[in-house]
């Protein structure tokens, strides 16, 4: 069944890389940022895609990487190594994005490891999640 979530940005996502998308990307952003909060509004169904997998989960908590493009560029969302990193909170239907980054915004050979590191440092209520 599909549910409606609330979609909260997290001040770290919003000053870090966010900003970065805003501004190189401009105005296709603001579109960019509307598509992605209209698919985290619903999670769940976006789940079925490829476009997102449960990294890890703990009671009614969940930690969710999905993949998005940026509107007018020719990458997927595959291919273009966008990613945000959310808490979605099953029971109080909520999703709180935690990390919007893009694929030069990490460096290093182990992504994962790298933005696990900065959701742990940065939200340690869900340090003991991942």
């Amino acid at each position: 069944m599909q549910s409606n979530y609330s979609v909260q940005i997290e001040g770290f996502a919003e000053r870090h890389f966010i900003n970065s998308f805003e501004k190189k990307y401009k105005k296709h952003w603001s579109v960019t940022l509307i598509a992605i909060i209209a698919e985290l509004e619903r999670i769940d169904m976006l789940l079925l895609t490829a476009k997102a997998e449960t990294i890890c989960h703990a009671g009614d908590v969940r930690i969710v990487k999905t993949k998005f493009k940026v509107a007018r560029t020719n990458e997927s969302a595959k291919t273009s190594g966008n990613r945000c990193i959310v808490a979605w909170h099953t029971d109080k239907q909520f999703v709180y994005v935690l990390l919007v980054y893009g694929k030069t915004d990490l460096s290093g050979s182990n992504e994962t490891a790298q933005w696990k590191s900065l959701v742990k440092e940065n939200y340690p209520e869900y340090a003991k999640i991942l």
